[in-house]
């Protein structure tokens, strides 16, 4: 590992906190010491108060906020004194600490400190940085983790055992250190949590911090334990396994949750491991990741969700060993699971949750293996993890969390995703917590949204084959599918019937009716495996009020309207619901063009604005009012109806 420290840039820095965020970014850039939110810094200055008297404070990396991208606003200023005085307590609960932390702040409106406030007073120096270092953590996790800790370090660290964080690890520590000469050691390295560095000087605590996690790397390399490789193929992969797998661990949770294979070489050594059933089922590589990924993963084999169940029956039994009276069960799901000589599974309620995950499990699989070359993955007990994931302050957060949108979780799919209704639909259903799979023929569909929530796909929705790519592919990104808009379409030049072009004729069907056949085929199999699974086909006002010179276009539509009526009387009894959408002049869409839109006016005698309004209301219909009724459709208000048609188009005469 190597400093990252630039002397240029720090030699700019006059303000101590401005330093403490420079270097404190610094630890976070890095996923080998901290991931998502973990890890916590400190520094210790002197301001003035109101009235203008000195007071000394710490800083401390306030709850919530990432090293990686930590600012000003990040650090709650503590008032020291305060602080060091908490330790004259015997007991002190996780509830009370933090309201006397936060009585202890000189900004009422700064985040709540870390939990590691008390201990960040303790220690005598200026700037103090703490990590959840991988390598480090590793060897602690082993069977002689506490020997190779002291044969790694010898006496420039001081070795802390395994205690909650907190007010408990504060106390422990000040008894620990009564006689200590805090300058004689670089560090503490706390067993099975990770590593504490401090310094007067920022430079020389981060760069502490770098020297101690290179001496594990470098002992890592030289038990030939460090470098974790496969040359393995990777394994045939079953969507459709992955859909029911994915299923059944939203019913556990009791709320819908994405899924995401992941079948690199770590995962795939991992999943391949002869004592995978040991070494997987010991626990986290620290206490702190547990409330993310809970303590252990459930294992599958043969993509069969038995092993979800299995799981789910264990957590119960795990909370009812350890749960003292009147704390309330989580959900039993498993939050990743180890597919047998495949790959990994992570799930979450969104993307972000998922890739939190990905790199947990990621950083946990590689600590594991390397650890098993060490003598044996040796975590935590389960005891000790069950307190730290049913703390009191954990449990906090999970309180305060925000009511989920309504399609949290969910998976869709849109096609003719590019521009108008379509478009409209894939933002629509994003920002009411979706993930959303976008095809179109267009190119520009990779790049058309900016989400992490979107899987920009370019595919000829009339080729077969590759719709069937497609399908496969959002499966395979979030884990399963459960809504449909089935909106892609063309409009063909007006022709009567007496000079209809077979070619137009054609490839209006092609386009407007077999390739919605086609898909909605395609995607039955993963719709049944879906969470309240639902599909809406993008109609025309042609089919109820047809216009002369659009044969083709009207014919392949009402066709279309009617395979959704067959296709709710089929799918009902799977719960997939099929609805049908009929917009009318609806002219931000690519159907519609100046040419094609004066050539309609002139049809009904009218100038092209009349046209665009030529409705009862006398109003215009837009895509995001489409998108606005296709998303209503697919939710709860529209739970218990299929085989319906809704039209969106102002009122039109003909059909009223």
């Amino acid at each position: 590992m190597k400093s990252k420290w630039d002397t240029k840039i720090a030699e700019k820095i006059k303000h101590p906190l401005d330093l403490r965020v420079y270097s404190s970014r610094l630890l976070g850039s890095d996923p080998t010491l901290v991931l998502h939110g973990g890890g916590n810094t400190s520094v210790k200055f002197i301001e003035k108060d109101p009235w203008s008297k000195p007071i000394e404070l710490a800083y401390i990396k306030g709850s919530g906020w990432d090293l990686g991208n930590i600012e000003r606003a990040g650090f709650s200023p503590v008032k020291l004194a305060e602080l060091c005085k908490m330790l004259e307590f015997e007991d002190l609960s996780d509830s009370k600490m933090v309201k006397l932390l936060r009585a202890s702040m000189t900004d009422p409106y700064a985040p709540t400190p870390s939990v590691e406030a008390i201990l960040h007073g303790l220690i005598p120096f200026r700037f103090v940085d703490h990590t959840h270092a991988d390598a480090v953590v590793t060897i602690t996790n082993t069977q002689k983790g506490l020997q190779f800790i002291k044969e790694i370090y010898g006496d420039e660290i001081i070795i802390i055992p395994y205690v909650m964080p907190g007010f408990i690890l504060a106390k422990e520590i000040a008894n620990l250190t009564r006689e200590l000469d805090w300058h004689s050691i670089k560090g503490m390295i706390l067993m099975n949590h990770g590593v504490f560095t401090f310094s007067d000087d920022a430079k020389t605590s981060y760069e502490n911090m770098i020297q101690l996690v290179s001496k594990a790397e470098a002992f890592l390399k030289k038990k030939k334990a460090f470098n974790v490789k496969s040359t393995q193929k990777t394994p045939i992969v079953e969507p459709i396994g992955i859909a029911k797998i994915r299923k059944t661990v939203s019913e556990k949770a009791g709320f819908p949750m994405l899924a995401r294979l992941k079948s690199d070489s770590i995962s795939n050594i991992f999943a391949k491991g002869k004592k995978l059933n040991s070494y997987s089922q010991q626990g986290p590589l620290t206490p702190d990741h547990v409330i993310r990924t809970k303590r252990i993963p459930a294992i599958i084999e043969d993509f069969v969700p038995k092993g979800i169940d299995q799981f789910s029956n264990s957590y119960i039994t795990y909370f009812k060993k350890h749960a003292s009276k009147g704390l309330n069960c989580l959900d039993s799901a498993p939050r990743w699971a180890v597919l047998k000589h495949t790959g990994v599974l992570s799930f979450g309620k969104s993307v972000k949750e998922v890739s939190i995950i990905d790199d947990i499990s990621k950083h946990t699989m590689q600590s594991i293996l390397r650890a098993e070359k060490l003598g044996g993955w040796k975590a935590l007990s389960e005891k000790d993890i069950f307190e730290m994931e049913y703390w009191e302050l954990e449990q906090a957060k999970l309180i305060t969390q925000k009511i989920s949108p309504v399609f949290q979780g969910k998976v869709a799919l849109v096609t003719g995703a590019a521009s108008g209704i379509g478009k409209a639909c894939v933002e629509k259903l994003v920002s009411q917590g979706a993930v959303v799979s976008a095809i179109d023929i267009s190119r520009d569909i990779k790049t058309c949204f900016s989400s992490h929530s979107v899987l920009g796909i370019h595919c000829d929705i009339t080729n077969q084959q590759k719709v069937k790519q497609a399908v496969e592919r959002t499966v395979l990104e979030f884990g399963g599918l459960d809504l449909l808009i089935s909106n892609a379409g063309s409009f063909p030049r007006s022709l009567s019937i007496k000079d209809m072009n077979s070619d137009i004729w054609n490839h209006s069907l092609n386009c407007n009716l077999t390739s919605h056949q086609n898909l909605l085929s395609l995607t039955i199999p993963y719709l049944e495996e879906g969470l309240e699974p639902a599909v809406v086909l993008v109609g025309s006002k042609n089919v109820p009020a047809p216009g002369p010179g659009a044969s083709a276009y009207s014919c392949a539509k009402a066709a279309l309207t009617q395979l959704g009526r067959v296709a709710a009387l089929e799918l009902g009894s799977l719960g997939i619901r099929i609805n049908t959408v009929h917009p009318n002049a609806v002219y931000d869409t690519n159907l519609w063009n100046q040419d094609i839109l004066k050539k309609r006016a002139e049809i009904y005698g009218l100038s092209i604005k009349s046209y665009k309004k030529n409705n009862v209301l006398n109003t215009e219909i837009t895509s995001d009012d489409v998108a606005e009724l296709v998303c209503t459709i697919l939710g709860k208000p529209f739970s218990k109806t299929t085989g319906s048609q809704v039209p969106i188009d102002g009122g039109n005469e003909r059909i009223i």
